[in-house]
């Protein structure tokens, strides 16, 4: 008689979001984009350590020749930067980033016009049957001072903090971020590519802020409304700025 043997399966697979941010290139030449890199990392070290990162070909302007993604990754990774692949481009470009084992992401999508959707929300359609209200992600809420190393996470909704996040904290929702103190750390909302999150903030003071991957630092924040009431959101691919009390 012959045992029964069961096999468990080596993996599953499921649906995931993850937080990219997107490199947007105009050209290629080996010394520039090392050069370029190199700043960028130098402004926010902690924001760029093993992210991944998705070349944009979409506003590339360069010739096709000069596009060497082999020397792209291994730039990259000497700075511990991961390129897990391109959106948009033409036949010949993804040809390319094909054979660099790139992933080939769509382009972005175009934005809807204004006609575009008064037209969508007037047109008349039928009625369809009432579904279930989805269910709510509650926000989560921090109500002691976020300290230097520190790092606090709201994966599914909002982050709420009633109390200051100090330099060298770092806060990170899916949703919106709310400091009703001195942001003086990095806030990162939107994290799973949610653009119409927003960060709020009773004294920006931070290191670096960032929605859907689109950030500034310090330096780039000193116009923006600098130890005041600010909130932050993305108008196209812009961040940002606007004192609290205004849209």
């Amino acid at each position: 008689m012959m045992a029964t043997q069961t096999t468990e399966q080596c993996f599953q697979l499921k649906s995931a979001s993850v937080s990219l941010t997107a490199l947007e290139l105009y050209y290629f030449d080996s010394d520039d984009f090392e050069a370029t890199l190199r700043d960028k990392i130098s402004q926010a070290p902690g924001f760029f350590r093993d992210i991944p990162l998705v070349i944009s070909l979409e506003k590339y302007r360069g010739v096709d020749s000069e596009l060497d993604f082999f020397s792209m990754i291994g730039t990259c990774r000497r700075h511990n930067i991961h390129i897990i692949g391109v959106r948009g481009g033409s036949d010949d470009q993804r040809r390319l980033a094909r054979n660099a084992a790139l992933a080939l992401l769509p382009a972005t999508p175009p934005r809807q016009t204004p006609e575009a959707t008064e037209t969508a929300v007037t047109a008349p359609k039928e009625a369809a049957p009432a579904e279930p209200a989805p269910e709510l992600a509650l926000a989560k809420v921090v109500t002691q001072t976020v300290r230097s190393g520190q790092q606090v996470y709201a994966p599914s909704g909002d982050l709420v903090i009633m109390a200051p996040v100090q330099a060298g904290a770092e806060v990170l929702a899916a949703g919106n971020i709310h400091v009703y103190g001195p942001l003086r750390g990095r806030a990162l909302a939107g994290i799973h590519g949610a653009t119409q999150a927003r960060i709020f903030c009773q004294s920006l003071e931070a290191e670096l802020v960032s929605i859907a991957g689109h950030y500034k630092i310090s330096e780039d924040l000193q116009d923006s409304g600098w130890q005041s009431a600010v909130q932050f959101q993305l108008r196209g691919d812009l961040l940002v700025a606007s004192p609290l009390d205004k849209n």
